[in-house]
């Protein structure tokens, strides 16, 4: 019997597992990442669309929007007061599911109206969003709908036109890409019709355009606030277009009504009725299919036991960021591949992967596996015969930005990721594809970067781009230029190469392999601590190629402490007398122990900058490498402190403004420059190591 009651315990708790995000209750105040974008298996590169649910503004509505596409609300009239705005509702949103594609929340606009809302990134051209409006009081209400729908950044939008025969909406519009992508040519779709899908007999459709030289019409009663509301948000550009639909109900107490609204997205030469016969069968998806869909996605993620309500959000969070990021072979792409962000779409963001974002993958494998280990192989299918292998790779971009008769590669992060996403995914094939490209890779490295041949590397080509470190870097900017110099970040890159590479072939059963690759990695650790070491100020510093000095153009002038210092401790280059000594450096508060993490470049440096670029900010995935040498040098308590400075900031604006950044600040609550960022997923790594790998 008790054995029958354990087993049945342990089936009830697996069944539960991944389903954290299924059973919420979530306010604008809970650390809950609340952008979605389409799932894997029904995107698209050239026409995608993502959203990004806004319920933390008490000024707006509550509204599901985007960047550069349509934004949708619902307001509500009963008698003369209409109410959308966050601070007007009775009751602020509670959300109760939230996937990566997915959202459900329930709000009071009135004291006995309640609303129920389920929204889903369907495609990456198409999206749906049901409202279930009840009167939960005693007595009959009259109210007066109003789903509204505006673009606030697309160009030419012209008057809404009615099909007969579809019962739908449409209109053309053009998406303006940025400079980058017209650069790069990338082939996204900007000639568009947007089609939409009331599901609501309306009593009316209203459009309002707001065009320059034009004067914006006023409509009279509650669509006034809303298209004030609209301009208030600065969103009133020439083009903008705000669609407004009203219907007036009765409601018995008790009573409900249910409508959904579907949109669409198609390229402007599709035939109308074939968009809209595409659109028809979403009037019909159950959302509840949707979820299960979900649960058995997430139910793979390693369950952790994590300290407080704010980390498991944050953990759950990270997953949903980078299964988000993840799209279908396409283009040149044989096999699944990520972008940085899809909501907001940006160009450098869209163009395709690169070695330092993919250390997001160390977190994503504990997800879908297979998917991580095919985002390795975009690299592995496009590399050159010679081992090189592109700066930036994607669906139809090969980025290789030739400079000084060399091409930029990405830092050598490559068979770092490889090895750590098999020790989780297991797959002996996968491995063997990786070690064949991860040999051509490192002689390639090592061959084009070390022009003096005295087996230490320096950066090539574009160096501030292939260093990752590609602006405001004290060293690039004060002393000079990246492949001057050899550092202490490319060749501990090279030695975790090399060791990875040495795990790999043991694996595999290549014992020589593995001990030449093992001696590689000591000899260029020797080499790190005897030039690159100063013991005078118990630092690792870049050196002058050309004598090995910490000397350029002033006396000492490379004795710059950047963050770059600690990745040694990362690599395991360090002895015990060094590690020791570099742990002054990151304990001091006037130096690295900052409020919010290690910052990028020392706090005593009149350079630095908590919320520039890298002088001074913390990057999330250079403080998970530290992280990981501060554990393998048995700095436990330092290792847990700093996973718990550097997530306070990131839950912090996780319940602020509800998206993950491409950096934050050292010192104080802020982040920037670009949000929805996929390496900040490597968070839920940090969560994964520091409570259930000790």
């Amino acid at each position: 019997m008790r054995k029958f009651l354990f087993l049945f315990l342990l089936i009830t708790c697996y069944r539960g597992s991944g389903q954290f995000l299924s059973n919420l209750h979530a306010t604008r105040s809970d650390a809950l990442f609340t952008t979605y974008a389409a799932p894997l298996a029904r995107s698209t590169y050239k026409l995608d669309q993502g959203y990004q649910f806004l319920f933390n503004d008490a000024e707006s509505g509550v509204e599901m929007i985007s960047s550069d596409g349509p934004n949708f609300g619902l307001a509500s009239s009963i008698g003369n007061e209409t109410r959308f705005r966050l601070k007007e509702l009775f009751m602020e949103p509670v959300i109760t599911t939230s996937y990566s594609d997915i959202l459900k929340y329930y709000y009071y606009a009135f004291k006995d109206i309640r609303v129920d809302v389920s929204f889903d990134v369907f495609s990456s051209g198409s999206a749906f969003i049901d409202y279930v409006v009840c009167n939960s009081g005693k007595f009959v209400s009259q109210i007066t709908l109003i789903p509204y729908h505006y673009y606030p950044s697309a160009d030419s939008i012209v008057n809404l036109q009615h099909d007969n025969l579809s019962d739908g909406y449409y209109y053309p519009l053009y998406k303006k890409p940025d400079s980058w992508m017209k650069e790069h040519q990338i082939p996204i779709i900007t000639s568009l019709r947007a089609y939409l899908l009331p599901g609501l007999k309306l009593d009316s459709m209203i459009v309002l355009s707001f065009n320059a030289g034009t004067k914006t019409p006023r409509p009279a009663g509650p669509l006034d606030d809303i298209r004030r509301s609209i301009q208030l948000k600065k969103m009133s550009s020439p083009g903008t277009m705000a669609v407004f639909g009203m219907r007036t109900i009765r409601l018995e107490p008790g009573e409900s009504t249910r409508f959904r609204i579907v949109f669409g997205l198609e390229d402007v030469n599709v035939r109308m009725q074939d968009a809209f016969r595409k659109l028809k069968p979403l009037m019909d998806v159950d959302p509840a299919n949707i979820v299960r869909e979900d649960e058995k996605v997430y139910s793979k993620i390693l369950q952790v036991k994590l300290p407080g309500r704010d980390n498991e959000m944050l953990y759950w969070s990270c997953f949903s960021l980078m299964r988000q990021c993840m799209m279908p072979s396409e283009g040149k792409c044989r096999t699944n591949y990520y972008v940085f962000s899809r909501e907001p779409k940006w160009g450098w963001g869209y163009g395709g992967q690169v070695f330092h974002e993919s250390l997001s993958m160390l977190a994503y494998v504990y997800m879908d596996p297979v998917s991580a280990m095919n985002s390795q192989r975009v690299f592995i299918h496009r590399q050159q015969p010679d081992g090189y292998i592109n700066y930036r790779t994607g669906p139809y971009l090969d980025e290789t930005i030739p400079y000084a008769n060399q091409l930029t590669t990405s830092a050598p992060w490559f068979n770092y990721i490889n090895w750590e996403v098999y020790k989780i995914s297991k797959d002996r094939k996968f491995l063997q594809e990786a070690y064949i490209s991860g040999k051509k890779f490192y002689t390639f490295f090592v061959k084009n970067r070390d022009s003096n041949l005295n087996g230490l590397c320096e950066w090539g080509a574009e160096g501030e781009l292939e260093s990752v470190r590609d602006a405001r870097v004290a060293v690039w900017d004060k002393v000079g230029r990246p492949m001057s110099f050899e550092g202490p970040d490319v060749n501990s890159m090279l030695v975790m190469e090399a060791r990875s590479l040495s795990e790999m072939a043991k694996t595999l059963g290549l014992a020589a392999d593995a001990r030449q690759w093992e001696d590689l990695a000591k000899q260029r650790s020797a080499l790190i601590n005897h030039f690159m070491w100063d013991t005078t100020t118990g630092f690792y510093y870049n050196i002058n190629k050309l004598d090995q000095g910490f000397t350029f153009r002033n006396a000492n002038d490379l004795k710059i402490k950047e963050i770059i210092g600690f990745l040694p401790l990362w690599a395991g280059v360090c002895n015990t007398k060094n590690a020791g000594q570099l742990m002054r450096s990151l304990r001091d508060p006037k130096e690295f122990h900052r409020l919010y993490g290690i910052p990028t470049l020392t706090a005593r440096s009149d350079y630095y900058n908590p919320i520039g670029y890298w002088n001074g900010p913390v990057w999330v995935q250079w403080e998970y490498l530290i992280y990981r040498g501060l554990r393998d040098y048995g700095y436990n308590q330092d290792a847990s402190e700093l996973v718990n400075r550097v997530l306070d900031n990131m839950i912090w604006h996780l319940k602020q403004d509800h998206v993950f950044w491409e950096f934050y600040s050292a010192d104080e609550h802020q982040a920037g420059w670009n949000k929805t960022y996929i390496w900040a997923g490597i968070a839920a790594r940090m969560l994964i190591d520091e409570y259930s790998v000790k």
